[in-house]
């Protein structure tokens, strides 16, 4: 597997599947809850070290609409995810700057054959500790999802961390191009804006192929 390891020597490409990321990442048709919804006190909070669990909130969250039902990412809820209506599983966090509001820090989706997993800048920065988890939720589904070995995912780590360490820096900037970071699975990252929905704001997003079976 040729992984493309130097970031800005990897090739920028204009993804068709943008179009269905920012249907998926941005609104789902509906916006998403961000920042809108206000949250009872509750005496105790639990200390987990889940990916989704930055800032433990299971107690403020509403109970789930659905029954979770989708059996490819149903593992997610191991790490604090919870499915929504439209199918998508989402993580959310508190918001730093308003205590008992919180909003969605991850979200992924299956679409077309593909895995959508975006992570959400808070006003385009990363909150405390997003960087790692972030990295981490990435990971998790490469290893589950693509074909890879162990030397191949370091690669793949390798670049993703380096690209969103510049994403953290402000080096690179929200764009519709996505970069390469795998090419027989054609897998790729992009920084974009969000316009979709009550969303505003900037993600981190990763668009993989799933095998075919």
């Amino acid at each position: 597997m040729n992984i493309i390891v130097r970031l800005f020597g990897a090739i920028a490409l204009q993804i068709s599947a943008f179009t269905a990321m920012s249907s998926m990442a941005m609104s789902d048709n509906k916006p998403l809850p961000i920042y809108t919804q206000e949250a009872p006190a509750v005496s105790q909070r639990k200390t987990t070290q889940r990916i989704c669990s930055l800032d433990p909130i299971e107690d403020l969250l509403p109970p789930p609409q659905t029954k979770a039902s989708n059996s490819l990412l149903s593992y997610l809820a191991e790490q604090g995810f919870t499915q929504n209506q439209e199918g998508s599983w989402v993580c959310y966090a508190n918001d730093p700057k308003k205590e008992g509001r919180y909003f969605t820090l991850f979200k992924v989706k299956q679409v077309d054959g593909r895995l959508i997993a975006s992570s959400f800048l808070d006003e385009g920065s990363l909150i405390q500790g997003q960087e790692n988890r972030s990295l981490n939720f990435f990971m998790m589904l490469i290893e589950r999802h693509m074909n890879t070995t162990q030397e191949n995912r370091q690669g793949i780590r390798r670049y993703l961390e380096a690209f969103v360490s510049l994403v953290k820096q402000g080096k690179i900037k929200p764009t519709r191009r996505g970069f390469l970071f795998d090419q027989p699975n054609r897998g790729l990252v992009l920084y974009h804006t969000l316009s979709s929905g009550n969303l505003k704001g900037t993600g981190i997003t990763l668009n993989i192929s799933l095998p075919k079976n």
